[in-house]
């Protein structure tokens, strides 16, 4: 049965079809759930370079960077180059209603904007630090890294909003003043992540190979320059659904990830911004702290650089 429907001028197709196995939900609920939180999740998608993961009926889940063909006319989109894979990529912007709609149709789960937006240049928004539990362990865990983080940022002038990842971890967001250069927030985040690695190093690990981690909280600071992360309020592809959602940090404890899910948030958000509510005003960067990151390695240079060297080893 096709269910053919059409909202703000956008076809919808197949909406009571399974989203995923185990989503305990259907393409009519992912539908539902993004319009009834478009005035939220809208502004955190505007005007930036969007990744989305869809999940297609019989095939694995992927990620869409570059629009496709039979994108319709009216889906604003932005070519970039794109460092990572040589190549130039044409990303949607995901700047209204009808928009989000139609990604939503084409069964995309999952919403991840880029940190800058295309009118303000190679600017980031927001320093950005992702906490990943070890294999197995529960949420808790992750709450006492993140308020390591706090500590960190709160010892560096700085105040930053949490979120679920809709996952396993959280998102640390910190708003930047207009205009700072993409190496200086880079190195910035480095340089936070290694400040709160020391606060407990039993607790936390900024070791970006997995197999050195020694079962800690990893602190990733690779989230700059082009990097994407998951919206608030987007869906995750996880068991139930789950959605990224921001929590007051005197909260945090009291809460886990499956608390928000897309049955839940709509009326978590009725009426209330929690992400708008809780975000500090944009602030600048110590310059000792970008200084101090600008000595610290690039992660994913010095893991490369490293996987080589244990490779030689072997070998020899």
């Amino acid at each position: 049965m096709t269910n053919k429907e059409e909202r703000a001028g956008v076809p919808l197709t197949n909406l009571d079809q399974p989203l995923f196995d185990g989503a305990g939900a259907t393409k009519r609920d992912l539908v539902d759930y993004l319009d009834a939180v478009r005035d939220r999740i809208l502004p955190e998608l505007a005007g930036r370079p969007l990744s989305v993961i869809r999940v297609l009926r019989g095939q694995a889940p992927f990620m869409q960077k570059n629009v496709p063909k039979y994108t319709p006319p009216w889906v604003r989109t932005v070519s970039l180059w794109a460092e990572s894979s040589r190549r130039t990529v044409t990303y949607a912007l995901c700047d209204d209603r009808r928009t989000l709609l139609w990604f939503a149709n084409q069964r995309a789960v999952e919403y991840h904007p880029a940190l800058v937006r295309v009118e303000e240049g190679n600017h980031p928004t927001h320093l950005v630090l992702d906490l990943d539990p070890p294999e197995g362990a529960g949420f808790a865990v992750v709450v006492r890294a993140a308020k390591l983080v706090r500590q960190a940022l709160a010892a560096a002038e700085l105040s930053g909003m949490v979120k679920t990842s809709g996952a396993k971890g959280v998102h640390v967001f910190v708003p930047l003043e207009p205009g700072l250069a993409h190496e200086d927030v880079a190195a910035a985040t480095r340089a936070l992540a290694v400040r709160a690695e020391r606060i407990d190093p039993a607790l936390a690990t900024t070791a970006f190979i997995r197999e050195d981690r020694g079962g800690k909280v990893f602190l990733d600071p690779t989230r700059s320059g082009g990097a994407t992360v998951v919206a608030t309020y987007s869906p995750r592809l996880r068991p139930g659904t789950p959605v990224s959602f921001p929590v007051p940090w005197d909260e945090l404890d009291r809460v886990t990830p499956a608390d928000f899910t897309v049955r839940t948030v709509p009326a978590l958000v009725a009426g209330t911004d929690p992400w708008v509510a809780h975000m500090p005003p944009p602030q600048r960067l110590l310059a000792d702290l970008v200084e101090e990151g600008h000595t610290i390695p690039v992660p994913r240079v010095q893991a490369m650089h490293e996987g080589k060297r244990r490779a030689r080893a072997r070998r020899g």
